[in-house]
């Protein structure tokens, strides 16, 4: 169902998405622990491809559920990389390095952060997200995906 909803144009899925997470996360984490919540952003070629930011489409359910704040527009993507999906571990890790930039560190400063994606293969994504927020003055970050490939 992921994989639809990430690639074969089903966004309306990402109701079902939310709905379990927001259900369960007592399980996992303290939504309230937060200062803000973050998803992992995301090209504008890619976007204007798929139409709509996978992980951007959950957030904003969770954040409206948990009464959590959604920053959408502190970290970007600078560079439109190759898909991680198509890449081995190594490439994985090379192919992200400068790809994001925080624009905005007076929203990450001292904050501690939920950042979210939907799937977690080999970490590279969210460590080099999570290596630029640190670098802006974040003061803790945790990552949350919905499946780990």
């Amino acid at each position: 169902m992921l994989i639809n909803y990430k690639f074969n144009e089903k966004p309306y899925l990402n109701k079902i998405f939310s709905s379990l997470i927001n259900k369960y996360q007592k399980n996992y984490l303290n939504f309230n622990f937060y200062d803000i919540i973050i998803p992992v952003p995301i090209s504008k070629k890619r976007l204007k491809n798929r139409g709509y930011n996978q992980s951007l489409l959950y957030v904003k359910d969770i954040s409206k559920e948990n009464n959590i704040q959604l920053e959408n527009k502190v970290i970007i993507k600078i560079k439109n990389n190759n898909a991680q999906s198509s890449l081995n571990k190594e490439e994985r890790e090379q192919n992200v390095q400068g790809v994001y930039k925080v624009i905005n560190s007076k929203k990450v400063k001292n904050k501690k952060i939920l950042l979210l994606d939907d799937i977690y293969t080999t970490g590279s994504t969210l460590n080099e997200c999570s290596k630029e927020l640190i670098k802006a003055g974040a003061s803790y970050i945790d990552v949350f995906t919905i499946a780990k490939d």
